[in-house]
């Protein structure tokens, strides 16, 4: 039987982004995957729109479909939620590969990030990406998103769920991915976490910079499929 794979996407996405690698993936594992609350089309609930509550949401996801532990794949936010979530409820999840996850959210990083999510600033100096925004979460208002995207990261900043500490009591295969040119996730900051993983890898993809589309296809399918392969 093939193993059951469950792929997370990343901030301000969807499921929708994450369905060409699905289609690679559907020959090797069972996929699944979900939208988390006020993405692609979910009504936005402020008090669950927190990287806990996005935690929660895989676990429930896990519980509804009545799935056995399963592996999963994290995109950027996804990975961090995927990681939570094994903290969570230990058992549920048997391995998790992230990639371009950002685990050092520290005040200082969170306003140099939250000074790029300001609606206004998109609509004027880069409608193309509002547009795109819309269409991936309507009908939820795309400014919406922006902005409960920025709160969740300031809160993440001011009490941060993942430390060195609480991620040496996730004892679970990780692999950790980031890519070369990675400037959101980047290369020493992940390493120096996945360093506080107790059976956990970090690889380098060369090359490559922060967005999903702009990684080999090929290449993360295999290395996904390969780490799988090697905790079965």
């Amino acid at each position: 039987m093939k193993p059951h794979l469950l792929l997370l996407h990343g901030a301000l996405g969807s499921a929708k982004q994450l369905q060409p690698l699905a289609r690679d993936l559907a020959q090797y594992c069972q996929v699944h995957t979900f939208s988390f609350s006020g993405h692609g089309g979910r009504p936005l609930v402020a008090d669950e729109f927190t990287m806990l509550g996005f935690a929660r949401e895989v676990q429930q996801y896990i519980s509804q479909q009545q799935l056995p532990a399963v592996h999963v794949f994290g995109y950027s936010m996804g990975g961090y939620a995927a990681l939570l979530s094994a903290l969570l409820v230990p058992g549920t999840i048997k391995s998790i590969t992230a990639l371009g996850t950002k685990f050092d959210w520290s005040p200082a990083m969170v306003a140099a990030e939250t000074r790029l999510l300001d609606p206004a600033k998109i609509q004027e100096k880069v409608p193309q990406f509002g547009e795109q925004l819309e269409r991936t979460h309507a009908p939820t208002p795309w400014s919406a998103v922006v902005e409960a995207t920025a709160a969740m990261l300031r809160q993440l900043a001011n009490d941060p769920p993942l430390t060195a500490a609480s991620l040496a009591d996730i004892r679970i295969p990780v692999q950790v991915l980031v890519g070369e040119l990675d400037k959101t996730a980047g290369v020493d900051a992940s390493a120096q976490f996945a360093a506080s993983l107790p059976y956990a890898t970090c690889e380098t993809i060369m090359n490559t910079p922060h967005p999903l589309e702009r990684v080999n296809p090929d290449f993360l399918a295999g290395r996904i499929v390969g780490f799988i392969a090697a905790v079965v």
